[in-house]
């Protein structure tokens, strides 16, 4: 693999890169974005790149996030065999999560390119199927019946019109189309529950992948969705186990830890992320991250959130994530969660397009996209695959990842991955 080395120069001449840089692959985008995306001004802030750039915010940036004071120059690696690591300790995570950003982010581009495809994003796009009126307390969510929010409840969408949506996807690029329902459990509603097996179905005959995000599963609901021809399902941690209490009182951690083994007992996918900017600190990160390596099995992938504060909750007053911070925590969770797709999900428009590509720089490898994420707005389909063209990168095709394979019918499935444990070998020693 051919280097990348960066050199950021003093305040006053701003900032440049040199030293080679691949050309026609993802690090090329450091040539382009990373000095402005990045260079620190005589104030300490910096402006993102974007196609429109005026529609996006200034940030604040912290000089600290560049080289953090006392942090090793190496970190811990991941598996030199190339296999996911489940014996991570809090304080490993902690010194990756740690380390200078920019040395981080080399790390978690070495590993990225040698265990999945290069310059490959999947896009998906996610259908609020059933909004509002649900019963928990989770303090980011507009849906909660507790808090008066611009959500209002709705029934469950009919099967047609889901179809539609989903059709409507899949020609925009697509691969993967994602339903959430505003409840607590599935327990209850067997016609409902009969509803979404028709509709994840009829969208797996689509050859689509199909995620649901549904609430609390029993095994056998999840058998039930297996059969149906569920690809994923999403049931995130959010934050660390500590910091837990302070965002969601009506369910708990060990809850949300029962369904995912549900979940993956029953064959099906695990999506599972967390949220940034819900007031917790850097270690609740590291936490995030640190809980999902102790599962059984890694996640095929963590969804990365940036709180998008919503009228009427708890939490509409807390201030938008630092891109900083959202690039550490990806970094983070590539090298930790060496093999799982992460995805930018809700939040994502908040940064720049310069912004973005250096998280794809660090390991991100799908975004959600189309009119709108649940209540929350993103990126339409056209904007994005214009910022995939800008960038040379392609669209993920369904079943594509490694990961994937094993749940696409004969045919769906690109073409098998080769062992790569040579390649990681050899990749961590150089980086």
């Amino acid at each position: 693999m051919a280097s990348l080395s960066t050199t950021v120069i003093g305040r006053r001449s701003g900032a440049a890169l040199s030293g080679p840089l691949m050309r026609g692959s993802t690090p090329v985008l450091a040539a382009r974005f990373l000095a402005p995306a990045l260079a620190a001004s005589s104030s300490g802030s910096v402006r993102g790149i974007s196609s429109s750039s005026s529609s996006k915010r200034a940030l604040a940036f912290d000089p600290n996030d560049l080289d953090t004071p006392g942090a090793r120059s190496v970190a811990p690696a991941p598996s030199p065999d190339g296999t996911t690591r489940h014996n991570w300790t809090r304080e490993e995570v902690a010194e990756i999560y740690n380390s200078p950003l920019l040395e981080l982010v080399f790390r978690s581009a070495t590993v990225h390119r040698t265990l999945h495809p290069k310059n490959s994003i999947q896009l998906c796009t996610l259908m609020n199927i059933k909004e509002g009126g649900c019963s928990e307390d989770c303090g980011y969510c507009s849906q909660s019946s507790k808090y008066t929010t611009p959500s209002t409840a709705s029934k469950l969408s009919d099967v047609e019109e889901v179809l539609v949506e989903a059709r409507k996807a899949k020609a925009n690029g697509s691969t993967r189309f994602c339903m959430g329902a505003a409840w607590r459990e599935v327990g209850g509603r067997k016609r409902g529950f009969d509803r979404i097996l028709t509709m994840v179905s009829e969208i797996r005959g689509m050859g689509m992948e199909v995620c649901t995000t549904l609430g609390m599963l029993t095994p056998e609901q999840a058998i039930q969705l297996k059969h149906a021809g569920l690809t994923a399902y999403n049931h995130n941690l959010d934050t660390s186990r500590e910091y837990y209490g302070k965002v969601v009182t009506s369910r708990s951690y060990d809850d949300r830890i029962s369904t995912i083994g549900n979940v993956r007992d029953a064959g099906i996918s695990v999506c599972s992320g967390g949220i940034l900017g819900l007031g917790e600190q850097a270690d609740d990160r590291v936490g995030l991250i640190w809980e999902m390596s102790r599962l059984p099995e890694h996640p095929e992938s963590f969804p990365v959130n940036a709180l998008v504060a919503i009228p009427g909750t708890p939490m509409e007053n807390n201030k938008p994530v630092g891109f900083p911070t959202m690039l550490r925590t990806v970094a983070t969770a590539r090298i930790v969660l060496c093999k799982s797709i992460i995805r930018l999900a809700a939040g994502r428009h908040i940064f720049s397009e310069g912004e973005q590509a250096m998280a794809f720089l660090a390991g991100a490898n799908a975004i959600f996209t189309g009119e709108r994420m649940l209540t929350t707005p993103t990126s339409s389909w056209d904007q994005d695959k214009g910022m995939l063209e800008r960038w040379g990168l392609r669209p993920m095709a369904s079943f594509e990842e490694d990961t994937m394979q094993a749940h696409g019918a004969a045919g769906e499935a690109g073409s098998a991955g080769k062992d790569k444990s040579s390649d990681l070998t050899a990749a961590v020693a150089q980086a």
